[in-house]
């Protein structure tokens, strides 16, 4: 069965076509629903129609795994835009016009929460009243599950291994960042939560603050609730310590160029992701392997040189991750470190060709 994959991001949308085992990949600029629908009519123009369509979205509740998108489903996924709001509405958007041009042909919603719905009550409480959090909403969610899911099963391969008796590491790093401990096949702690800000700093996004420090700006005044929300989310992590657009290339560029800020900002990137990372491990009972994943992770092999460098007490070993594609960096006396493409399409095709009743292969 051709399956369409489509990866709405909060400036683009990736779209595969799976075709048996040959894939046909394009990248549009689309942040809003009118882009979204020329850039699906541009797929569908050039592909022809799938037999089924399969959309990621960052958040799907308490959902355990895919499910077919209807009028009624999209309505509760919306009212989640709240709490991924770079990506949720965009999400949905998509869903909407693809049904809409598609009718139907199943359109299958895969959601990055759904790899960690079976987070241990230790690492998905929350230390609040229990009056707030005895209906579950209140709790840790996790996201980048796709990614986690796909960087699992490419780590047994190259590991030659079970991936229920792998113990991993992963860190997503791109524009979002996470990291996840998986054991036994599951994840069993993750470093975001109910929404994508928690953990590690990001291109535009804070990553964890003292809530006390947020209470204090609020109540001095100083930005409204929906303006401390806007900040969050686009104008902190890397864009807000360096004045730039938050992409990891352009800090770079201007720490060579001895920029102050810039260099400040990477050390505390690099150390927040260090913490992470040790953070994660100490939900495992033997580290097998660090597993770096996402566009920086990809392209970016000093920073992930950077982040190694510190990890030494994890039995880490400082490593250049050079090369290309999926690669073991390093085995050896202890944990091995690897680099995996993110590849949430090909989780997206398997979640689509599950539902609809056809074996992936």
């Amino acid at each position: 069965m051709r399956v369409l994959t489509l990866n709405p991001g909060s400036s683009s949308l990736k779209a595969a076509l799976h075709d048996g085992d040959l894939v046909d990949t394009r990248t549009w600029q689309a942040a809003d629903a009118r882009a979204d629908e020329r850039a699906v009519s541009e797929a569908l123009a050039e592909w022809g129609p799938p037999g089924c369509v399969a959309v990621r979205f960052v958040h799907g509740g308490s959902r355990p795994g895919p499910v077919v998108l209807d009028d009624a489903v999209l309505r509760e996924l919306e009212r989640l835009s709240p709490l991924a709001p770079l990506h949720q509405p965009l999400s949905v958007d998509v869903a909407r016009v693809v049904r809409g041009l598609l009718p139907g042909t199943p359109v299958v919603g895969c959601f990055d929460t759904s790899f960690h719905t079976g987070l241990p009550a230790a690492a998905a409480r929350y230390p609040l009243p229990r009056a707030w959090t005895s209906q579950n909403r209140l709790r840790r969610y996790g996201f980048h599950g796709l990614s986690c899911r796909h960087a699992l099963r490419r780590a047994a391969e190259l590991l030659g291994r079970a991936e229920d008796e792998l113990r991993l590491v992963v860190a997503h790093i791109g524009a979002g960042v996470s990291v996840t401990a998986i054991r036994g096949g599951a994840s069993v702690d993750t470093s975001m939560g109910f929404t994508a800000l928690e953990g590690a700093a990001m291109a535009t996004r804070s990553g964890s603050v003292d809530p006390g420090l947020l209470l204090h700006v609020l109540e001095a005044g100083e930005v409204t609730v929906p303006r401390l929300a806007h900040v969050l989310h686009r104008e902190s992590g890397l864009a807000g310590m360096t004045g730039t657009s938050g992409d990891l290339r352009d800090v770079l560029a201007a720490r060579d160029q001895g920029d102050h800020d810039a260099r400040e900002a990477l050390a505390v990137y690099v150390h927040r992701l260090r913490r992470e990372i040790g953070a994660a491990a100490m939900s495992l009972d033997r580290l097998d392997a660090v597993v770096f994943t996402g566009g920086v992770a990809e392209h970016q092999p000093g920073v992930v040189g950077e982040i190694l460098a510190g990890c030494g007490v994890l039995g880490l070993r400082a490593a250049l991750p050079g090369g290309s594609g999926d690669r073991v960096v390093r085995t050896g006396d202890g944990p091995a470190v690897l680099v995996v493409t993110a590849r949430e399409d090909l989780e997206l095709r398997r979640g689509a060709l599950a539902l609809v009743g056809v074996r992936s292969g």
